[in-house]
Formats: C-alpha cells, structure tokens, sequence
C-alpha cells in the first residue's frame, strides 16, 4: 500500500473519520513489521488493539436491580389523590358556609326592611288612630251641645 495513502488514512482515524474497511487497512499494515520509521510510534498502538481484542473477561459481575420507582410513584400518586380529596371536602365546606352566611346577610336585611316597612305602617296606623280618637272627642262635644241644645228648647217651648 502507498506510505501517502496510509498517512491519510492515519489522519481521518486520529480524526475519528474513518470506517470499518479503513481501520483494518490500518490495523494490517501497522501488524505487518513493514511499517516505515516515521510512523513506528503507531506500532505499539495496534499491537495493544490486536492483543485486547482476544482478551476474554471470565468473572460474573453481578448487578444489583434496580430499585424500582413505580413503587414510589405508585404511592405519590395515592398521596396526591386523598390530599386532592381532602381539600375538594374542605373547600366545599369552606363553600357551603360562605354561602350560609351570605343567604343569613341576605335574610337579616329582608327581615331588617319588613321591620322598617311595619314601622313606618304603625306609625300610619297611630296617625289613623289619633285622627280617629280627635273625631271621637269632638262627637263627644258635639253630643253634649245636642243635650243642651234639647234641654234648652224644652225650657223655652213651656
């Protein structure tokens, strides 16, 4: 292969540019002990690849599983939906008493009107009376003039 091929070829796979084809291009050529001197110093670097490639590691790793976090979120979820409930429950209470005490606001100032409106009734009806017991007072007089009145002109026919 030609020295300026493989230096361009060494270039992209330091760039990491290179493909399957051209890495094995590289790997053979660094493999072979045909390598010119300049480039000796890559030797060792595909050397070392050559040899990890036919290590084998023969120990089990065991992995601890993981803990699962639907188990927790399962629980969050419960958490929020009885904290949901309960304050849905509050708040409707909260509700039903802010509206218990406007209807009572509401009721209170009804029953304030019917009571200025029976007041201002009574009061006509005290007029109404006063006129009336005026009247009955002046037909009492009117009473006594008639009795004298009769009095008088029975002296005066004898």
């Amino acid at each position: 292969m030609e020295l300026a091929n493989i230096e361009k070829l060494l270039e992209k796979y330091l760039e990491a540019e290179t493909s399957v084809r051209e890495e094995q291009l590289l790997r053979t050529y660094f493999t072979s002990g045909n390598v010119a001197p300049h480039l000796q110093e890559y030797v060792a670097l595909f050397e070392y690849f050559k040899e990890s490639q036919s290590e084998v590691c023969d120990t089990i790793i065991q992995l601890k599983p993981k803990k699962t976090k639907s188990k927790n979120l399962k629980w969050l979820s419960i958490a929020a939906s009885l904290t949901l409930v309960v304050s849905i429950y509050l708040g409707k209470q909260e509700h039903d008493k802010y509206v218990a005490k406007q209807q009572y606001a509401q009721v209170k100032e009804a029953l304030l009107q019917v009571s200025f409106n029976l007041n201002k009734g009574n009061d006509a009806l005290y007029a109404v009376s006063n006129n009336l017991n005026k009247g009955r007072e002046a037909v009492g007089k009117l009473g006594t003039y008639d009795s004298t009145v009769k009095t008088v002109l029975n002296k005066v026919n004898y």
